[in-house]
């Protein structure tokens, strides 16, 4: 990893927050294990291969983000938006998904949900590799 990249992870709530607000949008690889993004409008960031396990992310928006790869078990996802949200290989086991909105938002077998969740259900779209 070249030292330009170690130096733009992103690893609090306030950091993140400040980029977005200045316009980036690159949140890959993010190490926000525990973050408080309650109600935060985060639409269109990548967030692949970021760890959000346990984080408070209800009510955010979420729109079109990319999660691929993320780590978002135990998170709180309560009322997210995470419409047309990309959430290949993404781990939501034991994620609050309660009037989450995934509509659109595509995922593939590699998905972990919770136990007892329906993918189709809630209007995900899984795609084959």
């Amino acid at each position: 990893m070249s030292e330009t990249n170690s130096q733009n992870i992103v690893n609090t709530a306030v950091t993140l927050i400040e980029k977005y607000a200045e316009g980036k949008r690159d949140f890959s690889r993010a190490n926000l294990v525990d973050a408080d993004l309650r109600g935060l409008d985060l639409k269109g960031s990548d967030f692949s291969y970021a760890d959000l396990s346990e984080a408070n992310l209800s009510g955010a928006n979420l729109r079109g983000c990319d999660l691929s790869f993320a780590n978002l078990s135990q998170a709180n996802l309560q009322d997210a938006d995470l419409r047309g949200t990309l959430l290949f290989s993404a781990d939501l086991c034991q994620a609050d998904l309660k009037g989450a909105k995934l509509e659109k938002a595509d995922c593939d077998r590699t998905t972990h949900f919770p136990q007892d969740f329906n993918p189709v259900q809630v209007g995900l779209q899984i795609r084959e590799k």
